[in-house]
């Protein structure tokens, strides 16, 4: 039996190239995504990712069952949650932003994890992986919001582990920051010269993460290989951020 993944918010930030390295792998993918309520953005991901299962934006107890009457098991998620990150200062970040910030960057991630906590405890093992940001490693200067809620992720991941050790269940973040990914560095704002070298100034490496690095870790967080991992907040930032 193959092992089985569910991808949150899948078309997004590290979702596709994440997809694609599993299957590579010879996982079973799971792929859920605001955007599948509409039948052609789910067979344009399924079409892009032969043997991917695109799933319906359902309650997060709802997917899992879905996902276990379907596949038997549900081995991995990734919370894969991205939010842009909008520049405001404390003294004028609004309620909206910090309420929506939180929500899709924590709540949501929250709720998933909780869904299928029981079914890895019964099933005695599983890994959970939360796909948030270096930033709260070093702290952003007037993105607070953003910074907290990644942040709160981060701290979500290392007290699961903790918690959840003992069920034999692995809990570990992946922590980009300039990744190249549509969401953060899109093409159109790398192809200004201007603003793509203030931006890679600020990376030692010089230069963006690629999609296929931030996936190769993914695989191995996933994978039985790193069963004595846990709690970990790693950094994929080109030496901008280290994990503390």
């Amino acid at each position: 039996m193959s092992r089985t993944v569910l991808i949150t918010d899948v078309t997004r930030f590290i979702g596709q190239p994440g997809t694609k390295a599993l299957l590579e792998e010879g996982y079973r993918v799971f792929g859920t995504d605001p955007s599948f309520t509409d039948e052609k953005e789910r067979k344009t991901y399924e079409d892009a990712h032969p043997g991917a299962t695109a799933l319906l934006p359902e309650k997060p107890d709802t997917l899992v069952t879905k996902i276990v009457e379907e596949a038997g098991t549900l081995d991995v998620l990734i919370n894969n949650d991205a939010y842009p990150a909008t520049r405001a200062p404390v003294d004028e970040a609004s309620d909206e932003l910090l309420a929506e910030s939180f929500e899709t960057l924590f709540f949501k991630a929250y709720r998933m994890a909780r869904a299928a906590v029981p079914q890895m405890k019964k099933q005695g093992s599983g890994k959970i992986i939360f796909n948030t940001s270096a930033a709260p490693l070093n702290g952003l200067k007037n993105y607070s919001v953003y910074v907290s809620a990644r942040g709160a992720a981060n701290a979500l991941a290392r007290t699961l582990a903790v918690e959840l050790a003992a069920d034999n269940i692995q809990v570990n973040a992946v922590a980009p920051n300039f990744v190249d990914n549509p969401d953060y560095f899109p093409p159109s704002l790398m192809a200004d010269p201007e603003k793509a070298g203030r931006i890679l100034k600020n990376i030692p490496m010089g230069r963006l993460g690629k999609p296929e690095e931030a996936a190769s870790l993914l695989v191995y967080l996933a994978s039985e290989n790193a069963s004595f991992i846990t709690g970990q907040i790693i950094p994929l930032a080109g030496g901008w951020a280290t994990a503390r």
